[in-house]
């Protein structure tokens, strides 16, 4: 990672940590760690989305714990929200402890929505409105059993090259361990400076949307201030289960959120993340008929 970063970043450093308490800020998460048998899940895809929507997609958290063999899992990612559990298009920022035998659920999952009132960025804590644990159509999620542990820590400040923190990353695996796919996921602030961050609509394209700039053009693009709070999930590659390879999702204390493309700030940016290794991946739902388009 640090010979990788430093190819993008002026200052780059990474080295193994005990994992911060992120029941504090600006996580607030609502557990203390990110470790305990990590894994990924790649659940649906873009294909459900595109070239038109499939709602009838709907899945839980709850559900996907005990499909990825972790009830009780503390969930940490990027998806869709449930346009039947909320009545409209949205982007899902999940943090959710599913629920296990003893103890309910805990969503504390933020909602990015077209605000339609100024088309601006709405930005909803899920559990203020919504009292379950659905999500809709496609999400790329990092579970563990939430516990204190040694974590990844990397700092990398001032871009200097074109790809985002979580690309570069990515790459970095990619280079290093070659045909071996080797995923991660956790959760990284951008301290300072802006990033270019993207809403879908909240109505679904009635139109088929068949290129990436018929996506993006449907898309609502907004810079977004520091600081973000991000949860990334990236795989190296893809091991032939159609997965997507990157995704991250972000929310703020200022009422801003949505799907992190990159800074827009490259002189001054600063990112400080904590990530694991993942030991497992599992692939749920996977759409049948397939296509590249929309997996930025």
């Amino acid at each position: 990672l640090q010979n990788g970063l430093k190819e993008n970043y002026a200052d780059v450093h990474v080295s193994v940590v005990d994992c911060p308490d992120l029941t504090q800020e600006p996580f607030m998460f609502p557990v203390k760690g990110i470790c305990g048998k990590p894994r990924i899940a790649d659940v649906g895809g873009v294909p459900y989305l595109l070239p038109l929507v499939q709602k009838d997609k709907v899945y839980d958290m709850n559900t996907v714990a005990k499909e990825i063999q972790l009830p009780g899992a503390f969930i940490l990612g990027a998806g869709a929200a449930s346009s039947r559990a909320i009545g409209c298009n949205a982007e899902l920022v999940p943090i959710v402890q599913a629920k296990n035998e003893n103890k309910p659920a805990v969503n504390g999952s933020y909602l990015a929505k077209i605000n339609p009132e100024n088309g601006g960025c709405l930005l909803e804590k899920y559990s203020t409105k919504y009292h379950d644990c659905e999500f809709g159509l496609l999400a790329n999620l990092y579970a563990s059993e939430g516990l204190p542990g040694k974590v990844i820590e990397v700092k990398a400040q001032r871009r200097t090259g074109e790809q985002n923190f979580v690309s570069c990353m990515r790459k970095a695996l990619e280079k290093h361990y070659g045909d071996k796919p080797v995923g991660m996921g956790g959760t990284f602030v951008i301290q300072k400076g802006k990033a270019r961050i993207h809403i879908m609509p909240s109505e679904f394209s009635a139109r088929p949307l068949e290129t990436d700039e018929e996506v993006n053009n449907w898309l609502k693009f907004f810079e977004m201030k520091a600081p973000l709070v991000c949860q990334p999930v990236f795989v190296s590659q893809d091991p032939g289960f159609d997965i997507r390879l990157e995704h991250t999702h972000c929310f703020s204390h200022h009422k801003e959120g949505g799907h992190y493309h990159t800074d827009t700030t490259p002189e001054i940016v600063e990112y400080l993340g904590y990530f694991v290794p993942a030991e497992y991946l599992f692939r749920i739902d996977r759409p049948k008929e397939t296509h590249m388009v929309g997996r930025d």
